[in-house]
């Protein structure tokens, strides 16, 4: 049930981005009939195999007990558009992660009193000028 109202929602929102970039609208009953049929179509991969049972196979071959972004990938290989969407968004996760990375190591380094390489390069310099006069 959480699953399929999650689903009602992300296309609840993709159809709301829609509207705004393509001055169209979707009545509730077409978001409702939409969400139902990805829905049902995510539930098997088109050859009539639960996609579950799909994931559980990819993870067994790789030996592995975690699905990741490439098994997801994997999957949504027949649909272009999606498979499409799906890279994309990965990558725009991989990037804010990277960046909130990035953002917490100068916060951490700040409090320890540690400067940046950027910060240590400039100190250096400096240090030489000085040395210099």
């Amino acid at each position: 049930q959480r699953l399929k109202a999650a689903v009602h929602y992300t296309v609840g929102c993709l159809c709301q981005e829609v509207e705004e970039d393509k001055d169209v609208q979707f009545s509730k009953q077409s978001i409702a009939a939409i969400s139902e049929i990805t829905f049902r179509q995510c539930g098997t991969d088109g050859a009539g195999k639960n996609v579950k049972e799909c994931f559980l196979m990819l993870c067994r071959h790789a030996k592995r007990s975690t699905v990741t972004t490439e098994d997801v990938k994997l999957l949504a290989r027949r649909s272009n558009s999606l498979l499409k969407y799906i890279t994309q968004k990965s990558e725009e996760l991989a990037s804010s992660n990277m960046e909130q990375k990035e953002k917490k190591k100068k916060k951490s380094s700040a409090a320890k009193g540690e400067r940046t390489p950027g910060e240590q390069e400039a100190a250096v310099t400096e240090n030489e000028d000085s040395n210099m006069a």
